[in-house]
């Protein structure tokens, strides 16, 4: 009996450790999508250029990203 009781304790300990570390993981992922979310507005409202030289004949290729909001003076 009481080394059933043990392992029911040990299994409802670790049920609670998983549910924390759940919790945490979910609180990381909102970070997460909060940051990218921020950072993708930021790039809807004004332009972005990449540069990028061609390893192979090295030319420089421009790559421009522009945002569906018209860009701010």
């Amino acid at each position: 009996m009481a080394d059933e009781e043990d392992v029911e304790e040990g299994r409802l300990a670790e049920i609670q450790r998983i549910n924390q570390r759940l919790d945490m993981f979910d609180d990381r992922l909102d970070n997460i999508d909060s940051m990218v979310t921020a950072v993708a507005e930021r790039v809807m409202s004004q332009l972005v250029t990449l540069i990028i030289t061609c390893p192979h004949c090295g030319k420089d290729i421009e790559v421009a990203v522009i945002g569906s909001q018209k860009p701010r003076r």
